[in-house]
């Protein structure tokens, strides 16, 4: 399948968020490799905007990590969009680690919100999350990462979103990420996994 125009290729498989996933998406596990995934909010709204959406996001990550047994080497969350750089899980796949943390965000965040006492300012998603007929895109891209070189440039990539989409003016203002712990050496709102080069 051909990108639709204006939709160019991330390497020889990839392809560039909001541009169409190509049919026969080819995965490829059980060889140890670490994952680059990408992921989206349904059609692309930011419904992980708000610092409580990416706070909840961050929690069941950690859950999920912890459940399925996979080592967490890069990640950030961005307001309508994911990346995480993970190794294949103890249990399952990389697509049932997405499929149970798609299902636990969605869940706790479709969830009707509580009334706003009077004088507080509700702030609403341009559609309600709890409104849309899914929270999540139905399919992830899954890049294999299998040298130190690619695993460099997917963390970079990563960690540099933020600035590159203007939501920060340096890395360190945006805590949804890993690039506190490889720079900074702190821990951020989840641990992550060193892999050896």
């Amino acid at each position: 399948m051909e990108p639709q125009r204006g939709c160019p290729t991330l390497g020889v498989r990839g392809w560039v968020l909001g541009c169409p996933m190509p049919k026969g998406l080819q995965r490829y596990y059980g060889r140890g490799h670490l994952h680059f995934l990408t992921f989206s909010c349904y059609r692309r709204l930011p419904l992980l905007r708000t610092v409580r959406a990416r706070d909840v996001f961050v929690r069941e990550l950690a859950r999920v990590r912890a459940e399925y047994g996979f080592l967490l080497v890069g990640f950030v969350v961005m307001p309508e969009h994911v990346h995480l750089l993970i190794s294949e899980p103890r249990k399952g796949t990389p697509s049932t680690v997405l499929q149970m943390l798609k299902q636990r965000v969605s869940k706790k965040l479709r969830k009707k919100q509580r009334k706003s006492s009077v004088g507080q300012l509700r702030l609403a998603f341009p559609e309600q999350a709890e409104n849309l007929r899914s929270f999540w895109q139905a399919r992830f891209y899954d890049f294999n990462v299998y040298t130190n070189r690619k695993k460099r440039e997917k963390l970079d990539y990563m960690q540099r979103n933020p600035l590159t989409r203007g939501l920060v003016n340096h890395p360190k203002d945006w805590r949804w990420s890993s690039w506190l712990f490889y720079v900074m050496g702190e821990p951020g709102l989840v641990g992550i996994d060193v892999v050896p080069e």
